[in-house]
């Protein structure tokens, strides 16, 4: 059974930083794909925020995040470095091992792969 498993999270004052982490159990690949990270706020719809393509040499931001935020990935972890946060960062992350990345945005191309997401709470 495939396992997503997303790490990191935490509560952190406004101005901090996070690294966020993601790895896969049961078999499903993360090299060799390309990969993504999406959030969802209660209440809201669930937002692409970047994405990494399989080779890296393609990369996408959420303009709400663009010069804050930092993907990279590696053999078998993909990372969000999440730096000078704000409350309106506040949300469940969750990684996707399966996305459509290009430099205008990030699609998941499967419901299945979602795991627990890790919660990321900034306070002002």
């Amino acid at each position: 059974q495939v396992q997503v498993l997303e790490s990191g999270g935490d509560s952190v004052q406004a101005g901090g930083s996070l690294r966020l982490s993601c790895t896969v159990r049961g078999g499903l690949l993360l090299d060799g794909y390309s990969l993504g990270w999406f959030r969802q706020a209660p209440g809201k719809e669930r937002e692409g925020v970047s994405c990494i393509t399989w080779n890296g040499a393609v990369t996408y931001y959420a303009g709400s995040v663009k010069g804050r935020f930092v993907i990279s990935r590696d053999k078998n972890t993909l990372y969000l470095d999440m730096n000078s946060l704000k409350p309106e960062d506040t949300s469940l992350y969750c990684c996707a091992p399966r996305v459509l990345c290009t430099t205008t945005g990030v699609e998941a191309l499967s419901k299945h792969y979602w795991g627990q997401g890790t919660q990321v709470t900034v306070s002002s």
